[in-house]
């Protein structure tokens, strides 16, 4: 059993020390006492209950500190994939949702798995999400005073449980002043990907990673019989003609963990039950 989280990018030209000591002791936290679930739930449900812990921390930049768009609102996206079902399921552009990988957990029982705008918001209210402001002064600050953020927060979870199944789930509260109905990464089998073989979710600039097809990429280079390393050393490389913004984390059928980012750094910390490891 394994798992692994992504909260975004850290930038040391805009984040402070104290910042920076803050994100590393909620990964550690959350990653900890989502493997402590792990032991008694699959994959599936873990990787649901990890990032909605990250999406309940301000410091990261999903659910709950979600980026504010340019007319002034918050619309968030996330997805959940089941590496042994191949179902994917998810939310674009939810509006006032604590919770957006919840709404997409509930998805997963439906036909109709990826829902978009007030489809998605009107989805949540029917099944017992209510209105929720995810909005925090800061971001309100940073939105009046036209603070551009460099638009590369995400969080994101993937798990292997004892029956080694793997899942993945991703969350963004966007990149900030985006126009209105933009479609990040997060919601796409670009950002957010899994089979019986390895599980990957991304964080970064969205367009970057779309283009890249990046976790499709991975897992499917995985599953036709590259290594982990092998498959993310290609799939990376594939990025730099156009200087492509990307961070993945990735678990594969043999327990096989891996990080990488396109440039610095993605904060991520990862667990096994008795090894730890988190950004620096």
């Amino acid at each position: 059993m394994k798992i692994i989280i992504h909260g975004g990018f850290f930038s040391e030209s805009s984040t402070s020390s104290e910042t920076k000591i803050a994100k590393q002791q909620a990964l550690l936290r959350i990653v900890k006492d989502s493997y402590a679930y792990l032991l008694n739930h699959s994959a599936l449900e873990t990787v649901v209950y990890a990032v909605s812990q990250l999406e309940d921390d301000e410091l990261f930049n999903a659910g709950i500190g979600s980026q504010i768009q340019s007319d002034g609102k918050i619309r968030m996206s996330a997805s959940l994939m089941d590496g042994e079902s191949q179902k994917m399921s998810g939310v674009i552009n939810i509006e006032e949702v604590k919770n957006p990988i919840q709404v997409a957990q509930v998805l997963m029982k439906v036909d109709d798995r990826i829902l978009g705008g007030s489809g998605a918001t009107n989805f949540a209210r029917q099944n017992g999400f209510e209105a929720f402001s995810t909005e925090i002064p800061q971001r309100r600050s940073e939105y009046e005073a036209k603070v551009k953020s460099l638009g590369t927060g995400t969080v994101g979870c993937v798990a292997l449980d004892k029956d080694g199944k793997i899942a993945v789930a991703t969350s963004t509260g966007g990149k900030g002043f985006e126009i209105p109905g933009r479609i990040s990464d997060s919601a796409t089998v670009a950002g957010n990907y899994a089979n019986e073989f390895c599980g990957v979710s991304l964080t970064g600039v969205g367009e970057d990673i779309v283009s890249g097809a990046v976790a499709a990429k991975i897992v499917t280079r995985v599953t036709d019989g590259f290594s982990l390393e092998k498959a993310f050393e290609k799939t990376f490389a594939e990025l730099k003609p156009y200087d492509g913004f990307a961070g993945a984390i990735a678990i594969d059928n043999n327990g096989n963990m891996l990080h990488q980012d396109s440039h610095p750094s993605m904060v991520f910390a990862s667990f096994d039950g008795v090894n730890e490891q988190v950004f620096q």
